[in-house]
């Protein structure tokens, strides 16, 4: 009862002064706007960009005393999951997560607020039982709550809908109203979102099945099933998303693309909607980007030191083409963001040509492809060239106009980066020889080539150590009859038993040295590229890859998943 009492007389704003989180001045500001508002006044110093919730949880666990928790990485029987209604747990943003060690009359429950004895006692009262409250952020607590109640939610808007629907002349009259944010269908579509958000998804697909829909999530580059429902949904959920998308609701027979920008804790996304109809009806698939995401720090790749040498040697190029290879979702737009984010500086005029542009950033000027009106990839760069540009960047390279021009820019004292779909660095070279430039040309135009894949990381928390086979030997370039330890999968709760957390890419750069330029321009092969690139110090991705197995980051199966040709 002491603590309870020395904690309703401190008050946050005090707290996060004595821990330096903010300044006097900010808090009179939180103070000042959170009059007439009901917000907490830890939100409105998040809002107002003072601070974020992290730091707000540290100063509070150390100010308090409290334990942190991340409730979504432990296992809670249903028996306490089922003690209070998630409405309640919902409003109050806690937990229960498990009893006490010592006293079973006590339930530990995680907690945003822990300063919030209001919520304290609904749970004590409710239950029956004393709360002994941990603390943990708002976002931990939304994935947890999501996590252990999430599908439950989804599936209850899902038959509110279902019963709701013969209500309605038109299906689509409940859902074309922003008005009616509380409407079944708005719900699910809105909760399917943020459950991908909150789980690290990158694509949601909507699958039209003989007799249902099934839901799935791309999580770390694999598909995995999370929901399905009646297939007379269907017509609901891509209404819904037609509309806050900007497609043509009645248009059923054509495909069509959208777009949505939706906040999610705090946090805005940018939401790519395709729409594809099928044998049973329209498929959707979403790809889902934070809208700072592809702009990293360099470091957050995955390169080695020598490899960050490497890849800022040629990015201090003045000219020439700087391509990024590898098939879709392997990280090129990332990479090359990345890059233009190193060049952006005051005294460089960047101008980029996507289709569609996949990050707006400050500095840089970004041209949107549109066929339909002309705007094509080499109009644009055509345009392009008469403004004055430092670095021009080119979403992808898909034909010879495009390469000609992109090579023509490069010789002319530009520096020019871009995309290719090809397997390795050395075929990028026999690939734009293919698009019809002359190996001369390519030899004195290209500077650099990045080959990248991504591969899963391994979960820290329950990965398993073993010795390797002779035939895991021969795989990884190792005398066979030494066993080296390497790790498998298993599956725990802090993975969501998927026994990976997580990507790391995997590179090989190839850096054009004189004697590179002479052998390109000679015309040869990519074999012949590639055997000279290795000499010169070039690490394969089958190399790269190698690396991370035997540091305990990936597996053997997911490096030959990335370097199978090798």
């Amino acid at each position: 009862m002491a603590m309870e009492y020395l904690r309703r007389k401190k008050r946050l704003g005090d707290m996060l002064l004595q821990e330096r989180v903010i300044t006097e001045e900010q808090l009179n500001q939180g103070l000042e706007a959170k009059k007439g508002s009901d917000k907490k006044l830890g939100e409105i110093l998040v809002e107002l960009g003072f601070t974020d919730e992290e730091a707000i949880t540290r100063a509070l666990t150390r100010q308090l005393g409290l334990e942190y928790v991340e409730p979504s990485t432990l296992k809670i029987p249903d028996e306490i999951l089922n003690l209070v209604d998630t409405s309640i747990l919902r409003k109050h943003n806690m937990l229960p997560f498990e009893y006490a060690a010592d006293n079973a009359s006590i339930i530990r429950v995680a907690m945003v607020d822990p300063m919030d004895m209001d919520a304290m006692d609904d749970i004590a009262i409710i239950t029956g039982l004393q709360v002994e409250a941990c603390i943990c952020t708002g976002r931990e607590m939304e994935t947890a709550l999501d996590k252990f109640f999430g599908d439950a939610a989804a599936r209850n808007a899902a038959e509110q809908y279902a019963k709701e629907r013969g209500a309605f002349d038109d299906e689509t009259e409940a859902i074309e109203d922003d008005d009616v944010n509380n409407s079944p269908i708005v719900m699910l579509v809105k909760t399917i979102i943020e459950q991908a958000a909150r789980q690290r998804t990158s694509d949601i697909h909507i699958e039209a099945l003989r007799n249902k829909v099934r839901v799935r999530y791309r999580i770390d580059g694999a598909l995995y099933e999370k929901m399905s429902y009646d297939i007379q949904l269907l017509s609901g959920i891509v209404a819904r998303l037609k509309i806050i998308g900007g497609m043509d609701i009645s248009e059923k027979r054509k495909p069509q693309d959208g777009r949505i920008s939706m906040m999610v804790d705090r946090r805005e996304y940018d939401i790519r909607v395709s729409i594809l109809p099928t044998v049973y009806g329209e498929k959707v698939v979403m790809r889902l980007a934070l809208k700072n995401a592809l702009t990293r720090n360099k470091l957050e790749l995955g390169f080695s030191e020598d490899e960050m040498a490497k890849f800022d040697h040629i990015l201090s190029n003045p000219h020439g083409i700087i391509l990024v290879t590898g098939p879709t979702g392997s990280g090129k737009s990332t990479t090359l963001y990345t890059a233009l984010s190193e060049l952006n500086t005051e005294d460089v005029n960047i101008i980029t040509v996507e289709d569609p542009v996949e990050a707006n950033i400050d500095g840089l000027n970004q041209v949107n492809v549109n066929n339909k009106a002309g705007l094509t990839f080499a109009a644009a760069l055509r345009s392009i060239l008469r403004q004055d540009p430092d670095v021009i960047m080119i979403g992808e390279i898909r034909d010879e106009e495009t390469a000609a021009i992109a090579v023509q820019a490069s010789i002319t004292g530009h520096l020019v980066v871009s995309t290719l779909h090809t397997n390795s660095s050395a075929s990028t070279i026999t690939r734009l020889e293919d698009m019809g430039i002359n190996s001369y040309l390519i030899g004195d135009s290209v500077v650099g080539i990045i080959a990248q894949r991504l591969v899963r990381r391994l979960c820290p928390h329950c990965r398993k150590a073993r010795a390797s086979t002779p035939k895991e030997n021969s795989i990884l370039g190792i005398r066979e009859d030494i066993p080296i330890k390497i790790y498998d999968p298993v599956g725990c709760s802090q993975c969501n038993d998927t026994g990976y957390y997580g990507r790391i890419g995997v590179y090989e750069i190839l850096e054009v040295s004189p004697t590179l330029k002479r052998v390109i321009t000679d015309g040869a092969n990519a074999d012949q590229i590639k055997d000279q690139a290795v000499k010169e110090g070039m690490l394969t991705l089958r190399m790269s890859a190698t690396k991370f197995v035997l540091d305990g980051t990936t597996t053997i199966t997911e490096m030959m998943r990335v370097s199978f040709e090798s």
